[in-house]
């Protein structure tokens, strides 16, 4: 079943052709035979063969509980599931309590009849793009040649394994771009949902005014189908969507800063078989974007502010020798906002979200680069922390925007460059037009693929 997508699965299943046990069983096996250091750091092997069961039971007796029963799924190691320790990719939590329930995410997945396989790495407490960990190690980007290169973070294993084929889809979390950006980087779908669009509760916070979660997939009709249980429902209420007429507003500022060459072309491609196929597309300036930058050049970025309350005290005791001190340095950066700084950020926030929305409106769809590169070698960034720094800051600068903004965004894979590493295109859209989105990230899949 290696490297079959989510809808795929599901169809061997519900036609007969194969069954969950098989499925489970065939995962857990390309999962020991492909894991790697920082790539499932707990494989839930017993609580996986027990799901299959139930769901194999469930089909033989005519009364499966959707389209996702018995498809297999793992989890960025944030997310509490029952009866195993939630350590979010840092040494300091390994001796935590376990979990006493799972997250209200993984809960409703379960309901929906998903197999859980498995917990995947990531940064340490969420807090880099660019996916190195110390503690557990960092897995591969599968793609390219040569030297390793960096898989993307925070949600480093949660694109690994569905680019490697382990696992057709994995839930991970978006703070600044910790979905989109790993997705770009290793060739496959990252959908982030607007902040609050799923339940929070046993997930472990960041920065709780900007996370957001979303599947990481192989196609937008499986993160279309996975979002739907994510929100409790049986069925979607996705339709697709028309190239043809759809609006596109592609920015002239901040994001095309500092590109690759290979990536400008990749895209500019892409967008101009958008245009080719109907849409319409307007370039102009998002005057929101350079407030953002202005606005984290001034009174500090809001991530750090909030990463550095819930990980205060922390920081101020011993266990701060434990963690990544690239990752604590950062986290200390928020100690500099001030109460007067924090509210100046929230209340200059919430007026350039209402000033997207009224620009933008719930149909008209903003494209640019997800990532202004491709993947980096991985060793130069572990051995120069300045190097680290500066890449991880222009990593995460076009996706952090969605996040200050509160935009649903969909990264899709757009062509590789001359080494292999894909690129990637990021499809955006105003807060809680998900399903707008979602529709026209359906309908354009293929053409930007192509």
């Amino acid at each position: 079943m290696k490297g079959r997508s989510v809808l795929q699965l599901a169809g061997m299943i519900q036609s007969g052709a194969s069954d969950p046990v098989a499925i489970v069983e065939e995962t857990l096996a390309a999962i020991s035979a492909g894991n790697e250091p920082g790539l499932f750091t707990l494989i839930t092997a017993d609580r996986a063969r027990e799901e299959a069961k139930q769901s194999a039971e469930r089909i033989r007796a005519g009364r499966p509980r959707g389209l996702l029963d018995g498809v297999p799924i793992a989890w960025k190691d944030l997310f509490d599931l029952a009866g195993t320790v939630t350590t979010v990719g840092s040494k300091v939590l390994a001796s935590a309590p376990p979990a006493k329930a799972d997250a209200a995410v993984a809960a409703r997945l379960k309901a929906a009849g998903m197999v859980s396989v498995g917990r995947v790495g990531m940064t340490e407490f969420a807090f880099s793009g660019l996916g190195l960990n110390p503690h557990y190690g960092t897995p591969r980007n599968p793609n390219g040649k040569g030297a390793a290169r960096i898989p993307g973070g925070s949600s480093s294993g949660s694109a690994v394994a569905v680019a490697k084929g382990l696992i057709p889809v994995a839930i991970g979390t978006d703070t600044g771009g910790s979905v989109r950006i790993p997705a770009a980087f290793n060739g496959i779908v990252g959908y982030k949902a607007t902040r609050g669009r799923y339940a929070m509760d046993g997930v472990f916070p960041l920065a709780t005014s900007l996370d957001s979660l979303g599947p990481l997939c192989r196609t937008v009709a499986d993160a279309v189908v996975v979002d739907a249980a994510m929100c409790g429902k049986i069925a979607s209420d996705v339709t697709r969507g028309t190239v043809k007429g759809l609006r596109v507003v592609v920015p002239t500022n901040v994001v095309f800063d500092a590109l690759e060459p290979a990536v400008a072309r990749l895209f500019d491609a892409a967008l101009a078989r958008l245009v080719s196929a109907g849409a319409v597309v307007e370039r102009r300036p998002i005057p929101a974007f350079d407030a953002v930058l202005e606005i984290n050049a001034k009174r500090g970025p809001l991530v750090a502010a909030e990463a550095y309350t819930v990980h205060a005290a922390r920081l101020d005791s011993p266990e701060a020798a434990g963690m990544d001190q690239r990752v604590a340095a950062r986290m200390r950066k928020g100690a500099a906002t001030s109460m007067a700084d924090y509210v100046a950020i929230v209340a200059a926030r919430a007026a350039l979200i209402e000033e997207t929305r009224r620009a933008l409106g719930p149909e008209t769809m903003v494209a640019f680069p997800t990532v202004a590169h491709v993947a980096p070698l991985m060793q130069p960034l572990e051995a120069d922390e300045a190097l680290y720094i500066k890449t991880n800051a222009l990593t995460l600068r076009n996706t952090m925007l969605g996040n200050f903004l509160d935009w649903c965004g969909v990264s899709l894979p757009c062509g590789c460059d001359e080494q292999g590493m894909p690129a990637g295109f990021l499809l955006s859209a105003i807060g809680g037009s998900d399903t707008a989105l979602l529709g026209a990230a359906l309908e354009i899949e293929e053409i930007v693929r192509a």
